[in-house]
């Protein structure tokens, strides 16, 4: 892959976005919202609507902007500062300036990464390895292992992103569309930013321990019935009709190590009254810590003005030149409401900085795996 080419100014990322349902005419509004620039690379993120026309999209893109490098994904939502689109035609585009050689576009992060070591080897040499937007394939069963692993090959760096999401055929774009188990770009230390993570769930009980599991299933937690556990901690309301629980109430898994509270959030897939056991959509060992977490509108909130005023304090007053948020499908108008209030939120607390991202099949911080969760970096 090529590099950035030099120049790079403190400028604000362009923004350029359309809902036409012709996809020439989509690239051509927004490549004329963009305009003339200095840019070296473009996020992309398009509704699913135009996923199969995403090869000639790029191509058009990159003949109308003369931005040679472009990196992005297929939603079934896409957003930008203040406005979510769903169901509909909707490109949104982003355009910014990185210093010379900052950056690295890559779409070979499969199998033993033995050939993404390879290809990226001279770029390895020149830059330390800190940070990466990362675009996943849903369908691939290997992104779990790829993402920590990925990251071991950064030397640790830091990865952000999702997994495409769409009704169809899901896209990704590393300077061409690719379906590879991981894609995205890799940034050296050249490019400042800062990044923060919320959760759109709140815990309901108290942290317990899986004393007795096989896989995913659990049959005691603290030494007792795993079922009768979970009823004590969800109350007694919803204990009365389980059926009641689906979409409301999830289980969490606490990251080991973080120093802010941090925990993976993942759907309970099946209860068995008559033995008492509880089904969870991950494997866990014995020993892990568990707790249970109900979803809301007014957690969600809290948390997500949280990490955007921590954010905005450790950015240290810079003004943030643009960003990404990736946002998991439950979120967004499922937890928020129906007019982009997730978005309008954040642009109440961050004001317009250029924004782009899509709602995602499930959301990467560093080197995990989330569910209903958002993600967000600002390039300082």
């Amino acid at each position: 892959m090529v590099s950035a080419v030099p120049v790079v100014s403190g400028e604000p990322f362009q923004v350029g976005s359309s809902r036409a349902e012709i996809w020439q005419d989509a690239v051509d509004e927004c490549s004329a919202q963009i305009g003339t620039t200095s840019g070296h690379l473009g996020f992309i993120y398009t509704t699913d609507h135009h996923g199969e026309n995403m090869s000639a999209i790029v191509e058009r893109l990159k003949a109308q902007t003369k931005v040679r490098h472009w990196v992005g994904a297929t939603g079934i939502g896409v957003l930008r500062s203040g406005h979510e689109d769903y169901e509909c035609p909707a490109i949104n585009v982003m355009v910014g300036a990185f210093p010379e050689n900052s950056f690295q576009v890559f779409s070979d992060a499969q199998g033993d990464l033995e050939s993404f070591n390879r290809d990226h080897r001279p770029w390895f040499e020149s830059n330390v390895q800190t940070f990466a937007v990362v675009h996943a394939n849903p369908e691939s069963a290997e992104v779990p292992r790829l993402i920590p692993a990925l990251s071991d090959a950064l030397q640790g760096g830091y990865l952000v992103g999702a997994l495409s999401s769409s009704h169809g055929r899901n896209v990704q774009v590393a300077d061409a569309p690719t379906t590879s188990d991981l894609s995205g770009v890799l940034f050296s230390e050249k490019v400042p930013v800062s990044t923060g993570l919320t959760q759109g769930c709140s815990p309901i009980g108290p942290q317990r321990t899986i004393t007795r599991i096989s896989q995913n299933i659990i049959f005691t937690i603290d030494d007792r019935p795993a079922l009768e556990v979970f009823e004590e901690d969800i109350g007694e309301k919803l204990a009365q009709d389980l059926s009641r629980v689906a979409g409301k109430i999830f289980a969490a898994l606490p990251v080991v190590g973080s120093d802010t509270g941090d925990y993976l959030v993942r759907n309970i897939v099946g209860v068995d009254p008559q033995h008492k056991l509880l089904a969870i959509g991950d494997s866990v060992d014995t020993g892990d810590s568990i707790l249970f977490c109900q979803r809301d509108r007014t957690s969600a909130e809290e948390d997500l003005i949280r990490m955007l005023r921590d954010l905005k304090q450790r950015s240290a007053g810079s003004v943030p030149r643009g960003g990404v948020y990736f946002s998991c499908l439950g979120r967004g108008r499922h937890t928020f409401g129906e007019d982009s209030n997730e978005m309008t939120l954040i642009q109440r607390e961050l004001g317009d900085v250029p924004l782009v991202g899509f709602f995602a099949n499930g959301e990467i911080g560093h080197r995990r795996l989330y569910g209903y969760t958002g993600v967000l970096t600002l390039f300082l």
